[in-house]
């Protein structure tokens, strides 16, 4: 099992609190980790990546084991303290103004 933190808008749009607990099949990666949340929490599904190219939507960013993965290739495989579930992953919403 690997956890997940959403920022807040996401988890009222999936209705949870707290961490999400998600089992992974295969390899621990971002693209596998958000097959998995979007499968569980299909209202989600688009508004952290796109339907079509499957990037990475503006304004989320993602870190695991304190570092930022937000550029890194979403088939590489997740530090393994993210990967084993004794870190989240978090999945940050960033804030834009003037």
């Amino acid at each position: 099992m690997i956890r997940v933190v959403l920022p807040q808008h996401l988890r009222v749009l999936a209705r949870v609190e707290g961490d999400v607990q998600l089992e992974v099949k295969g390899p621990v990666t971002v693209r596998s980790m958000l097959d998995s949340l979007e499968a569980r929490y299909p209202m989600l599904r688009g508004t952290i990546r796109d339907h079509v190219t499957q990037e990475r939507r503006p304004f989320l960013r993602y870190f695991a084991h304190d570092e930022d993965w937000s550029q890194q290739p979403t088939d590489a495989p997740l530090p393994e303290p993210v990967a084993s579930g004794a870190e989240p992953l978090l999945i940050i919403g960033a804030i834009a103004g003037g």
